[in-house]
């Protein structure tokens, strides 16, 4: 349990970290290319207004000012553009290639067609960023602005930020692996504390039940048999019963231990038991039918799983409804083996399976009482199934309730 919360821990504080690197890289770059292509609308906007030129800057530039555009007494010669000036008919009138030197006339021509064909009035062609602008001859202006460097820097911009987002993710990683034992030891030595209540709690109790239960016996010897004496001796059965079922449940909350676990065959041990409550089902006047799926093996301790098919098997035979039928299943799905115990209940209601498997929770109590139980066998093949690195689960459909072990396969 305490690894489990652990890698919960880890998964959770990495998937946050990675999610709030990611918006903020998304946002950085979002917003430098969206401040690229303004700017770059801003020249070819400039450049159509007087006529592809750059007008003398009538202030001084300040790059701390705004990231908009602002014009230098270099921008005519760090500015990379040409223009088309097009007829009512979609014929070339006039080129400008002055401020270009990639380019020539043919080069240009072709560059517009493809532009034309995009149907857009602005965007990007390759790396150049275009503007087209109507005239009132019905002829076009077409302003094209060579971006490589801003789209160029752009592309850096983005590997940079992923990259440090990923160094970021990996140093905290990191951080976490070394700091979330410390994270989670209250929490173990919490569990660890409570395990050992339970069970030093259990051992103490069991003396002074021992001696009532003698006592009981020799005063039931001495004066004869009387209800009395009969309803304590009841109670501590029931009693050290119960003090059994907890330290059963102490134990199978802790991890197994290493060489403890070994190939162990489900489908035997599930056939086997299910063998062994088919007269206890036809007693209480219920059926039991089972399909095992042959030679599936799992990884664990023999004596749990046969406890884990035992408590599944008993508490269906206790709450299936009079005269239903009791289905025991063992398939295999992928790399898990499944085993599936279904019966009807109707007055189990749906909201109630997700509190089944809390300690002492019953969802009929008088009926609890009648068959003997204690509200802990569901809690205890949870736990045995925990150790197992396994999955149980509740549903139900209708009036059939139905138990899930999701086992993993050797």
């Amino acid at each position: 349990m305490i690894g489990t919360l652990r890698r919960r821990f880890l998964l959770i504080a990495l998937a946050s970290l990675a999610g709030t690197l990611t918006v903020l890289c998304l946002a950085i770059n979002l917003g430098y290319r969206l401040t690229t292509a303004g700017r770059a609308d801003e020249v070819i906007q400039t450049l159509y207004q007087y006529s592809g030129r750059f007008p003398e800057p009538e202030v001084q530039a300040d790059p701390g000012a705004h990231p908009g555009f602002q014009i230098t007494q270099e921008t005519p010669f760090e500015t990379r553009y040409f223009l088309v000036r097009l007829t009512a008919q979609r014929e070339v009138a006039e080129v400008d290639t002055e401020h270009i030197a990639a380019l020539d006339r043919k080069m240009v021509v072709e560059q517009v067609e493809r532009i034309l064909e995009g149907g857009r009035v602005s965007g990007y062609c390759g790396y150049y960023r275009y503007g087209i602008f109507q005239e009132e001859d019905g002829g076009q202006t077409i302003v094209v602005l060579d971006c490589f460097l801003q789209l160029q820097t752009a592309g850096s911009v983005l590997r940079l930020t992923a990259l440090v987002s990923l160094a970021c993710v990996a140093i905290v990683f990191g951080l976490l692996l070394l700091l979330s034992r410390r994270v989670v030891r209250p929490f173990a030595e919490n569990l660890e504390k409570q395990r050992r209540f339970v069970t030093d709690a259990s051992h103490e109790l069991k003396t002074p039940l021992a001696v009532i239960s003698a006592n009981t016996g020799l005063l039931e010897a001495s004066i004869g048999e009387n209800r009395w004496l009969a309803s304590t001796q009841a109670q501590v059965n029931r009693l050290d019963r119960l003090i059994g079922r907890l330290v059963e449940l102490a134990r199978t909350e802790e991890a197994l231990a290493q060489g403890e676990a070994g190939p162990v065959e489900l489908s035997r041990l599930a056939a086997e038991q299910g063998e062994d409550y088919f007269p206890l089902a036809q007693s209480a006047g219920k059926t039991l039918s089972q399909s095992i799926a042959p030679n599936l093996t799992v990884q664990g301790v023999e004596g749990d799983l046969v406890r884990l098919c035992t408590l599944l098997l008993d508490n269906a035979v206790k709450y299936c409804d009079a005269g239903g039928e009791i289905r025991l299943t063992l398939e295999q799905r992928g790399r898990w083996a499944v085993l599936t115990l279904s019966n009807p209940c109707a007055g189990l209601e749906a909201a109630q399976l997700p509190r089944l498997f809390d300690r002492f929770y019953r969802a009929d109590p008088s009926r609890s009482r009648e068959t003997g139980g204690y509200g802990i066998g569901l809690s205890t093949a949870r736990a045995i199934v925990r150790r197992h690195k396994g999955r149980l689960t509740a549903a139900k459909e209708g009036d059939v309730v139905t138990f899930t072990v999701r086992l993993p396969l050797t």
